[in-house]
């Protein structure tokens, strides 16, 4: 029976590298929907014209993603809260990728699975880890 082996430094380099490139797209967007005003926010999504209530939520939702993905890891506790995370941005690119296709946006939504498949990867991998680590 073959054991399992410590994961490789490269697959934690990559699993870091997908992590950075999550927490700063939605660093980014929070920072876009927290901060700039409704005007210009409507100017590049049409959607945040009449959706106040929501651009606000997913921009809490979009800071405490980036937080979760980067804070347990560099601080080496508690992190499961990454998968946490990563689990929420799944929940977050369905709804968005729903809210667009309604929309008739579906030519937006590419976005939004790039996200999610590196949201997936990113579970995938720290999950693998967590249990091997655990062996």
């Amino acid at each position: 029976m073959k054991s399992e082996q410590k994961p490789s430094k490269a697959m934690n380099i990559t699993l870091w590298t997908a992590q950075v490139i999550l927490a700063a797209t939605f660093f980014w967007a929070a920072y876009m929907k927290l901060a700039q005003p409704a005007e210009q926010l409507a100017t590049m999504w049409p959607w945040t014209k009449n959706n106040e209530m929501l651009v606000t939520l997913s921009g809490i939702a979009d800071l405490l993603a980036a937080i979760g993905l980067i804070l347990p890891g560099m601080f080496r506790m508690l992190p499961q809260l990454t998968i946490y995370a990563c689990t929420g941005i799944l929940a977050l690119m369905a709804a968005a990728i729903i809210f667009h296709v309604n929309r008739g946006e579906a030519s937006q939504i590419g976005i939004n699975i790039f996200l999610a498949v590196l949201a997936v990867f990113v579970v995938w991998g720290r999950s693998r880890k967590a249990v091997i680590e655990r062996k």
